[in-house]
């Protein structure tokens, strides 16, 4: 185009180049500016290969007959043609753009519809999960075991399932076999957690979501061990942060100074009811071994009551905190007072906490936990400051 414009002795005073889609109105920054400039009379023409490269939308289409209509855009060249504000080039103009508007739409029609075919058949688009090899052979795509990974992955899921090794406990032993992803790079603990929740290794798959499908490639599996490493993962665990945990974000953890998280475990009754338990736990984020042992949020209760008790003097409390424990202080001496109860109390902080962790609500738990301002550990089963 540069040679064009210098064969035919055009003025060239602005050169723009940009890279992104057409399919959306409005949506191009560099097209908007090239806009922008005939509107501000910067140049009154516009050199392109073709008129599909202006417009494969009605509004950026729209926005360009204003423009001729309005005497801003004098002429529109591309390598063979020339517009110019006449009814019949710009009746040309808009037929060129709407055709690259329909087959850019049915370009969009026809993927959708190859996928489809290919799911029906069996085969999952896009990059097989590690464990499997994309293979192109003869014209024909499919999908294949990698035979140096899906052994191992196999492995997860027997060591899952049957030994009730967990996600962590995978990832040490993965890296000690020196197991790595298609990258050559050790294999990260969130993936570890991704393939023992994929289904493509019994046979199925889901594309797109909701939509389930039967594939041809040979499973690394049986359904039945995957449901049991889903048993015992818990089930149903719901959209991260969407559970609430009172505790959670008080303590770090004593050894290796990562944050404490919490999880629940659903235990199954002999009345087929599930009793639920809580517990913490390092996120051993900054040591993968790091030896801090699960606590029961009853036997945490417990802990913090004593510590509190113990270390009353010593804990700084926010402004919120202190009226809740005065407002409490103050109804547990009138109550004494009008029963008659000769009792001596406790200083404020340990009534208002032994009350709140035995018989308090979740609100008044986690307003308790996040009105503590120390920093606080756990080390070996014990609370420390």
């Amino acid at each position: 185009m540069r040679l064009l414009a210098e064969k035919e002795g055009l003025n060239v005073t602005k050169v723009l180049e940009e890279s992104h889609s057409a399919k959306e109105s409005g949506q191009r920054k560099v097209y908007n500016e090239l806009l922008n400039g005939l509107r501000n009379d910067e140049y009154n023409c516009v050199l392109c290969w073709d008129a599909s490269r202006l417009s494969r939308n009605g509004g950026d289409l729209g926005s360009l007959v204003d423009l001729m209509d309005s005497g801003k855009l004098v002429q529109i060249r591309t390598y063979s043609q020339t517009f110019t504000n006449n009814p019949n080039e710009k009746f040309l103009l808009m037929i060129l753009c709407s055709q690259a508007k329909l087959e850019n739409d049915n370009k969009s029609v026809n993927v959708k519809r190859g996928i489809k075919n290919k799911c029906n058949m069996g085969w999952r688009p896009g990059v097989a999960p590690l464990g499997y090899m994309n293979r192109h052979f003869n014209g024909i795509k499919d999908i294949i075991p990698d035979p140096d990974r899906a052994p191992i992955i196999t492995e997860i899921y027997r060591k899952a399932g049957y030994h009730g090794w967990s996600g962590r406990k995978l990832k040490i032993w993965l890296d000690e076999i020196g197991f790595t992803n298609r990258s050559g790079k050790p294999v990260a603990l969130s993936q570890v957690f991704l393939i023992l929740t994929n289904p493509f290794y019994y046979g199925e798959f889901e594309y797109p979501e909701g939509v389930w499908f039967k594939g041809s490639h040979e499973p690394l599996i049986s359904k039945d061990l995957f449901e049991l490493v889903q048993q015992f993962r818990g089930v149903n665990k719901g959209k991260w942060g969407s559970k609430q945990f009172a505790f959670r974000g008080l303590l770090k953890c004593g050894h290796c100074g990562g944050d404490v998280t919490a999880e629940e475990k659903f235990k199954k009754l002999l009345s087929g009811k599930f009793n639920r338990h809580v517990y913490y736990r390092c996120t051993k984020k900054i040591d993968l071994k790091c030896p801090e042992k699960y606590i029961n949020e009853t036997k945490l209760i417990e802990l913090l009551e004593d510590f509190i008790a113990k270390n009353a003097d010593s804990i700084k409390l926010s402004g919120g905190l202190l009226s809740e424990i005065e407002k409490h202080s103050a109804a547990t001496e009138a109550l004494f007072e009008h029963y008659g109860v000769d009792h001596k109390l406790d200083k404020p902080i340990i009534e208002y906490a032994r009350y709140v962790l035995k018989k308090g609500s979740f609100s008044e738990k986690a307003n308790l936990t996040k009105g503590i301002m120390n920093p606080l550990k756990i080390k070996s089963g014990q609370i420390i400051l």
